[in-house]
This record gives structure tokens, C-alpha cells and sequence, in this order.
């Protein structure tokens, strides 16, 4: 059952959605970027920037796992805004670490909130947005990825570069609290889940979830798209300083040619996955995405305009699966268990993200010279990740419309 909201509500409810989608992506994606900086500021190599990264996402599958016994039991506008506000916090705490092992606590508590926000974003897109426009919608919502990599990303390196690794989180922290208010006013109340029905027990929506073999699939359908995209997202600006030889301060560059690329794409390829079905684009766009993917990884010494090439179509292709992905994803739920689903599905996600950066971290190595050695491995467990779940995605069945 979905909310009927006026087009007016529902523009102004996908884009606060963006807004709080962005702090959250922001957070998550800068660490990539600063990985140059915090690997010299602490004196670490790529296994401990790779836990890093990887405690972020094992925390968020942590908190999904515990959110998914009562999420569906919570008016969503209420339950998001107070993660956002934990997490505001947690953002805050990382730009005051004061050592490399306050940072990691720190990103990890970031990931608690973060997971849980990153499943009741989409959860709410499929309690308040039709089937027939969904993909669409989430194409609005991931705009937030291209924005983060267009404004986001750039700005938070050039504060990095003239008054350190600490000055982006904590201008994460404070657009948090606008974004905060500008949900306080423009989210609906979102009741419907809500039943009198009482339950058998704390884990029996969790049960339920995990019961259906239609759920399960897209969980395991869900984790291999992210799999094969966090084998080699971590480590792209290390690779490209190190290996690539683009200079540090052209990075801020890479991400805002990309970034604008993909605002442009994401809703190209939202109206696309519903006009022409969601299953038929993603499987196109995921089968030329293994072009940039394996690009990137194998790339030598390059000039700037050829690796941002690349890497622009590695980030239109890489992100363009996940919009019909997750309109994919999110109809697979039955929807009385939508936020349950969810919140596993974040779960799985993060599991699949941290693994994919742990695996990648151990993988390659740096060399005397201070290049990266492996990377054209992970490459490759990328694209056989890509080429299964590209093979799964047909044994999902969608609610909401006959296949």
C-alpha cells in the first residue's frame, strides 16, 4: 500500500530524501578520496585504510540487522530524522579523532546511524511512489550521489588540502542540521505499516522476511551488485595517485566531471528502467559498466583526459545498475515487511561493501615504489561478481506488476 501524495508533495518529498541521502553518501564517499591524506597522516598502508573504510559499512550491517526487529514498528518521518541526527553526531566525532583508532570507532558509529538511514530512505520511496514511477524516483534520490561528486566531494577535498582531513566531516555535521530541518518540514507522516496486529516475538518480522525464497534472492541479488562495485570504489584515487600518476590535486577534478555526468545519466536511466522495464536496463547498463570497471583497474600511466574517461564512465555505469537495481529490490518486498526487508537489505549491502573493501585491502599491496600491486585481480572478481547477479536479476519476482 502506498501514501498518495499531490506531484507538488511528492517533488518536495524526493527531494528532501536527496538532501538527507546526500550527507549520508557524502560522508561514506569522502573517505575514498582522502585516502592519499589519512594514509600519510596516520603512516598506514592499504590493508588499514581498507579496515578503515570497512568498519563504516560492517557497522551499518550491524545496525541493520538490529533495526530490522523494529523498524516496521515506528512512524518512518520520526525514526529517520532521529538517526540522522545520531548520525550528524558520529559525523562530528570523526573530524575530532584525535588517532587513527578514535577515527575507526568513530566511522563506525557513522555507520550504525548511516545504515539505518540508507534503508528507510528507500523504504519510504517504496511506501509513498507508485511501482510505475519508482525507478524514476530513485533516480531523483541517487541524484544525491552525483551531487556529493560534483559539490560534495570536491569542496571536501579542497578543505582537506587548506585546513585538513578533519574540516569535511565537520562540514558534513553542519549541513546535516539544515538537512534536519528541511526534513522536519517537507517529510509526510508515513503510518500505513503500522498494524494492531501484535507480534509473536522481537525477531518474528525478521523471520518472515527471511522465510520468503523471493526475498532472499533479491538480497542475494543485492549483495553482488554492491560486491562487484566495492572490490575497486575504495581504492580508485590511491590507484590513480600512486599508479596512474594524476596529481592529488587534480582528484577534486575526477569527481566533478563524473558527478555531473552522472546527475545527468541517473534520470536518464530512471525514465528508461520504467519505460522499457527495470530488469532489461539494468542488465544493459551493468553489462557496458564492465568496460570502465576493467579500465580502471588495469590502467598504467595515464594524462588526466584519457583517466577521466574512464573513470566518468565507470561512474555513470557503476552507479546507473543501482537505479533500476534498487526499484528491483525494493518491489521484491512484500509490503507490510517493506521496512523489515529493507533494513536487511542494508545489511546485506554492508556486509557485501565491507567485505568487498576488507577482500580488495588484502589483495593489493604496495610495492617498494609506493604503486599498487593486485588491483587488476580485483578487477576481475568485480566483473564475475557483475556477470552473476546480472544472471539472478530474472528470479525476482516485482509486487506491483506482472512481468
Amino acid at each position: 500500500m502506498t501514501t498518495t501524495l499531490s506531484p507538488r508533495a511528492e517533488r518536495f518529498f524526493l527531494l528532501t530524501l536527496a538532501g538527507i541521502q546526500f550527507s549520508h553518501v557524502l560522508d561514506f564517499m569522502i573517505m575514498m578520496p582522502l585516502g592519499p591524506i589519512l594514509m600519510a597522516a596516520f603512516g598506514i598502508g592499504t590493508h588499514e585504510f581498507g579496515l578503515l573504510v570497512a568498519s563504516y559499512s560492517f557497522s551499518a550491517a550491524l545496525s541493520g540487522i538490529l533495526a530490522a526487529t523494529f523498524v516496521d514498528l515506528f512512524e518512518r518521518k520520526r525514526l529517520l530524522l532521529v538517526s540522522f541526527t545520531l548520525f550528524a553526531l558520529a559525523t562530528l566525532a570523526c573530524g575530532l579523532a584525535p588517532s587513527y583508532s578514535m577515527l575507526m570507532l568513530a566511522r563506525g558509529l557513522a555507520g550504525v546511524f548511516g545504515g539505518i538511514m540508507g534503508a528507510l530512505v528507500h523504504t519510504m520511496i517504496g511506501d509513498a511512489i507508485p511501482f510505475s514511477r519508482r525507478a524514476k524516483a530513485s533516480g531523483i534520490v541517487s541524484s544525491a550521489f552525483s551531487v556529493s561528486t560534483i559539490a560534495g566531494v570536491p569542496l571536501s577535498l579542497w578543505l582537506a588540502n587548506h585546513l585538513g582531513w578533519r574540516a569535511p566531516f565537520v562540514m558534513i555535521a553542519a549541513l546535516s542540521v539544515v538537512f534536519l530541518a528541511v526534513g522536519l518540514r517537507f517529510l509526510p507522516e508515513l503510518r500505513h505499516h503500522l498494524s494492531e496486529e501484535k507480534r509473536a516475538h522481537l525477531f518474528s518480522a525478521t523471520f518472515s522476511v527471511l522465510g520468503d525464497s523471493n526475498h532472499l534472492r533479491a538480497l542475494l541479488f543485492s549483495a553482488l551488485i554492491i560486491f562487484s562495485g566495492f572490490t575497486v570504489i575504495p581504492y580508485i584515487t590511491v590507484y590513480a595517485v600512486n599508479n596512474v600518476g594524476i596529481a592529488q590535486q587534480d582528484i577534486p577534478i575526477v569527481y566533478l566531471v563524473g558527478g555531473f555526468a552522472t546527475f545527468i545519466s541517473a534520470r536518464l536511466i530512471g525514465h528508461w528502467a520504467d519505460k522499457h522495464g527495470k530488469i532489461e536496463v539494468y542488465r544493459k547498463v551493468a553489462l557496458l559498466a564492465m568496460l570502465p570497471l576493467l579500465a580502471v583497474t588495469h590502467a598504467g600511466v595515464l594524462p588526466l583526459w584519457i583517466w577521466l574517461i574512464c573513470t566518468t564512465s565507470f561512474f555513470v555505469l557503476t552507479s546507473g545498475r543501482m537505479i533500476p537495481a534498487m526499484a528491483i529490490i525494493s518491489s521484491a518486498a512484500q509490503p507490510k515487511l517493506r521496512g523489515t526487508f529493507m533494513s536487511l537489505n542494508g545489511t546485506v549491502q554492508s556486509l557485501a561493501m565491507g567485505l568487498a573493501t576488507t577482500l580488495a585491502g588484502f589483495v593489493t599491496s604496495l610495492d617498494a615504489s609506493g604503486r599498487i600491486v593486485g588491483y587488476p585481480l580485483v578487477g576481475y572478481v568485480a566483473v564475475a561478481a557483475n556477470l552473476l547477479a546480472m544472471w539472478f536479476v530474472s528470479r525476482i519476482v516485482m509486487h506491483g506488476r506482472n512481468l
